[in-house]
């Protein structure tokens, strides 16, 4: 009786707000509305609710994917492997060595291979004209998961992570620390632009986002009230803020050596305690994950080893965030980890049904 009752409340609500996202790719946010995204967004909190409540919602259980990965990753490939298996949806994961896509065959010629097979691809990789290609030949929606310019899945999983918090995401200050010209950093700018938040970057100049999608962001903003800053100081940038954010100062597959560069860039940029402390007292932490907060994995013994007599603050392992912020209760990072899950599943089931239209 419950479950029913759920189900036609649940209905209801979705008939009014309906947006009609089927066959439609995420390839990157600049494509999709602010209404839009806030539809993928309350949907994922919606299955949220369900799977917390128990009720089934295997709503394409004729339906199969594919998730082609050029690079690994814990949480976006659980995400969509879990996120489909819930959606009654059939997986195959093809992992680093298990492709010949751009080696033996063809992105195109992969992208028409895959969508004879599946109803739907998700692609981590390098080039954004690899999910791009997948996206034009494959006849299939296709999922970015992460290339080196955009990584979209995660800014929905981080704004729901967000909207829980503050109850919803126009007027947010938001500053995000680090090299900001990184699919993170691109990401979060135009996320901020289309949904109304105040963003800020702190980096060097030398990192701050290309002049091109600034401008971009920048027209984006003039329509929604967003506004958009740029600066190299990072107190300046966290006074009074709602949210700081980070990633990792290297991304996977950069070489060694560009560690000591990029330390030497961004170890003022680290945040701690007190630029926490900088912060509106209610203010969150978030990470997309994986964090170097310590010398409990390899590379930050790595690190700590070669780096650390030169920069203190980097001695025990802890880059991009201290142990004690990551641990700290303003911090929501695996809040936002499990939110990769729910906003992917909203993603699949907005591009393969007509959601109970």
């Amino acid at each position: 009786m419950y479950e029913y009752a759920f189900r036609k409340r649940r209905n209801r609500i979705w008939r009014e707000k309906i947006m009609n996202l089927k066959g439609r790719h995420l390839l990157t946010l600049l494509d999709f509305t602010p209404e839009e995204i806030q539809f993928l967004i309350d949907l994922a909190a919606r299955l949220k609710l369900e799977k917390k409540e128990g009720i089934s919602h295997k709503h394409l259980s004729d339906k199969n994917v594919v998730l082609l990965f050029q690079k690994d990753s814990t949480r976006t490939r659980c995400a969509f492997e879990v996120g489909a298996l819930d959606l009654g949806m059939g997986v195959t994961y093809i992992g680093p060595t298990g492709s010949q896509m751009g080696k033996k065959e063809s992105v195109k010629d992969t992208a028409r291979v895959l969508g004879h097979m599946y109803d739907g691809i998700e692609f981590r990789g390098y080039l954004q004209s690899d999910v791009e290609t997948l996206a034009e030949f494959s006849g299939v929606p296709v999922w970015n998961g992460l290339t080196d310019q955009y990584h979209p899945t995660q800014i929905l999983a981080d704004f729901l992570t967000i909207q829980e918090q503050f109850g919803s995401l126009k007027g947010i200050k938001f500053t995000y620390l680090g090299d900001a010209r990184n699919n993170m950093g691109n990401s979060l700018m135009i996320g901020c632009a289309k949904m109304g938040m105040h963003f800020t970057a702190a980096a060097p100049r030398a990192l701050w986002p290309n002049q091109e999608l600034i401008k971009t962001c920048e027209m984006i903003a003039k329509n929604t009230g967003a506004t958009l800053r740029f600066t190299e100081d990072p107190m300046e940038a966290t006074k009074n803020v709602d949210v700081l954010y980070t990633d990792v100062w290297v991304s996977m597959g950069e070489p060694k050596d560009v560690w000591l560069q990029r330390i030497a860039d961004l170890h003022r940029y680290q945040i701690n305690m007190k630029l926490m402390k900088n912060a509106n007292p209610k203010a969150i932490f978030m990470h997309c994950l994986p964090a170097f907060h310590g010398l409990d994995t390899e590379v930050g013994r790595e690190i700590a080893n070669e780096f650390g007599a030169n920069y203190p603050n980097v001695a025990n392992g802890e880059l991009e965030v201290t142990d004690e912020v990551l641990e700290s209760n303003q911090s929501v990072v695996f809040e936002e980890a499990e939110n990769r899950m729910h906003t992917i599943k909203a993603v699949m089931l907005a591009s393969l049904s007509d959601l109970y239209v």
